[in-house]
């Protein structure tokens, strides 16, 4: 079995790569070719905390995965030096069920998500977008940002946290991936001028005023993946042509829809597609410059999946990892 630590799999699965294999995973949800079982939640009570277990297949003409994400959340982690989100992959060889590769799962997620988002920047957003805002600094704001960078020729990045040290230490570490980061003092700041907006928080309420939103905008939304967390004022979800990553999940998980949806500002009809329809051509994507387009992704298994692929096949060129005996 080969061991993939965080810092393997960053080196192993670059943004550009996991992009584009995101469209990839994305089509095969869209078209039938990806078995994604409903994940399974369990609780424990004792420590407040929460683990999901996320199992996923998928075959299409070149590729085929098998994998299994486990992703804890145990809120009482960070004061204990540990961090707030535990996670890994174990690969499943497709053919044989034997398991074959364990990868650490938190950078694995944080890569995979930023790296969908930038599939529906690279589908989406305005070819001309120069101006990024970020909500959120935590470790999903930097992929975001990576993200972006890769597909867009991003002139000036905002980068918003209620915690104003939090979003100095962002602008401190990314300042590699970008150089020209500015952190704003109030939302407005942020978006007044965006041409893309990445929320990655994990907030119960809007971040942004629906009246700042400009013409043309794309949104990339991955926080809100409950029915009871939102980062969009649900006035922008109803003015938006709304992409998501999986019809069934989002209805049921994604508070920013949901929350929409109970207001009577939208009704189902208004899910304009799936990405993997406008992957596969089978929808159209952004037909203008001035109408607002928001993409919203609670995650899906079939991405964890694609992304292990991604890093092992690297992994195996490289010659990066541990063999461990199993």
């Amino acid at each position: 079995m080969l061991i993939l630590k965080a810092e393997d799999v960053r080196t192993t699965l670059p943004m550009k790569e996991a992009i584009e294999a995101m469209k990839v995973a994305y089509a095969s949800l869209s078209d039938g070719k990806a078995n994604v079982p409903q994940r399974i939640h369990v609780s424990i009570p004792n420590h407040d905390a929460i683990s999901l277990f996320m199992p996923a297949y998928m075959k299409n003409e070149s590729d085929e995965a098998l994998a299994i994400k486990v992703v804890s959340l145990f809120p009482k982690n960070p004061p204990r030096g540990l961090a707030y989100i535990q996670a890994a992959v174990l690969v499943i060889e497709s053919d044989t069920g034997r398991a074959i590769a364990l990868l650490e799962g938190s950078t694995l997620t944080a890569i995979r998500t930023g790296a969908g988002s930038g599939a529906a920047i690279d589908l989406l957003s305005r070819k001309d977008s120069k101006v990024l805002a970020i909500f959120g600094a935590g470790p999903q704001g930097k992929t975001q940002l990576e993200a972006a960078c890769a597909v867009r020729d991003i002139e000036k990045v905002f980068i918003y946290n209620p915690t104003q040290s939090k979003s100095e230490k962002f602008v401190e570490e990314m300042s590699a991936i970008h150089k020209n980061i500015r952190v704003a003092k109030n939302p407005k700041e942020a978006i007044e001028h965006a041409d893309i907006i990445c929320t990655a928080t994990g907030s119960k309420q809007a971040v942004f005023d629906d009246k700042d939103v400009k013409a043309g905008t794309h949104i990339s939304a991955i926080g809100a993946y409950t029915p009871e967390m939102q980062e969009l004022p649900i006035e922008t979800v109803a003015r938006s042509k709304i992409v998501v990553d999986s019809f069934d999940t989002v209805m049921s998980e994604a508070g920013d829809i949901v929350k929409a949806l109970k207001a009577n500002l939208i009704t189902e009809k208004n899910i304009h597609a799936e990405l993997g329809e406008i992957v596969l051509g089978k929808k159209v994507g952004r037909e203008n410059d001035n109408e607002i387009t928001f993409f919203k992704s609670v995650g899906n298994a079939v991405q964890d999946a694609m992304a292990a692929q991604v890093a092992l096949k690297n992994a195996k060129k490289m010659k990066i990892g541990q063999e461990v005996e199993f």
